[in-house]
């Protein structure tokens, strides 16, 4: 064999070698219909048309567990509603079974890529349910989201801030895997759903094909209350208020509010990383991100242009503040070099 036949083999070889090389990961998301799922999917999408890496991503998720799998080094990627590593960090609510000390651990495992808001909580209801809003919830079977996760526990604060009853006492909360919310939306098993939505939402775009429904703002005594006002101090929980024209719903679902806004707590978070994920990927990921901000992730959903893609001003991010988590030193390299600035605290 010549020595030039030889050289070329070998390029060949190497080129087939680099190309069944790129990386492979995993990724966890919840359902495709919401705003976690579509960044993801996104992500996905564009780490693959680069060249970074080919994302193998699992839908349909409870978040609470996918957050502890990247802690664990188990998953790659995952969307995580803030609160999450925070209760986590603390060894309480879904994560008491680890404790403060193992709690604390695992959260400082935990990277950001990038932020958005998942959704809004807000109670709503088929009008064929002659459901009166906050005043009809006491003694009402209210679906409140998964059986374990943020959105539960957002729900569950929601409705005692706004009517001072709990789940289980003053009404009867259902829960079920996000894969079953609009079958269990539509089939009446409840008589009023808190759950967290985007504007406009895609399981209520899907549900309101089985009838007309009705939104209601949370009261606005409540909402400027100082007991409501804290919530903005949990981690990962924000104060929203926006116009009901910029809802962006679809026909056949009215909107409720005192005035001429909607108001509710806000729920935001973003894409985590183990903090051992190489910062050379890290970068490549979060690069991809950034490019595509438009092209990608704000077209592919109508309520993807107010989920806050490309914010960094920890107003709108809630980064630092109780935050345990900081943005991974690759995602920090590519936001700086895209000419964003992202606040020390948060590096």
């Amino acid at each position: 064999m010549s020595r030039n036949l030889m050289a070329g083999l070998a390029i060949a070889t190497s080129l087939v070698t680099s190309a069944q090389a790129q990386t492979i990961l995993t990724a966890e998301t919840a359902a495709p219909t919401g705003v976690p799922g579509t960044t993801v999917l996104s992500l996905s999408e564009a780490a693959s048309k680069a060249g970074i890496a080919d994302m193998q991503v699992t839908t349909g998720q409870t978040l609470t567990n996918s957050v502890q799998n990247v802690a664990e080094g188990k998953t790659d990627v995952a969307a995580a509603p803030f609160v999450l590593p925070f209760l986590m960090s603390r060894g309480v609510g879904p994560y008491a079974n680890l404790g403060k000390e193992k709690g604390a651990e695992l959260a400082g495992n935990l990277r950001v890529l990038y932020t958005y808001r998942l959704a809004v909580q807000a109670l709503f209801a088929y009008d064929s349910a002659n459901f009166d809003g906050w005043n009809a919830v006491e003694g009402a079977t209210i679906f409140n989201g998964p059986p374990r996760g943020a959105a539960l526990t957002n729900a569950r604060n929601l409705v005692r801030l706004a009517t001072g009853l709990e789940d289980g006492k003053g009404y009867t909360g259902i829960q079920v895997n996000w894969g079953q919310a609009v079958k269990t939306m539509q089939d009446g098993s409840s008589d009023a759903m808190v759950l967290p939505i985007s504007f406009p939402d895609g399981r209520i775009t899907q549900a309101v094909s089985s009838g007309n429904m009705t939104l209601w703002s949370t009261p606005k005594d409540i909402f400027e209350s100082e007991g409501f006002q804290k919530i903005g101090n949990v981690p990962g929980t924000v104060t929203v208020t926006l116009p009901p024209a910029e809802t962006a719903y679809p026909e056949g679902v009215t909107v409720i509010s005192e005035d001429d806004n909607f108001r509710g707590p806000g729920t935001v978070g973003g894409e985590v990383v183990h903090k051992d994920m190489d910062f050379d990927l890290a970068k490549a990921l979060t690069g991809a991100f950034i490019e595509n901000l438009d092209s990608i992730y704000k077209a592919k959903a109508p309520f993807m242009h107010n989920a806050w893609l490309g914010e960094t001003d920890i107003a709108l991010t809630d980064m630092c503040k109780g935050n345990p988590l900081t943005y991974h030193p690759g995602a920090v390299a590519a936001w700086e070099e895209a000419g964003y600035a992202l606040p020390d605290c948060a590096k």
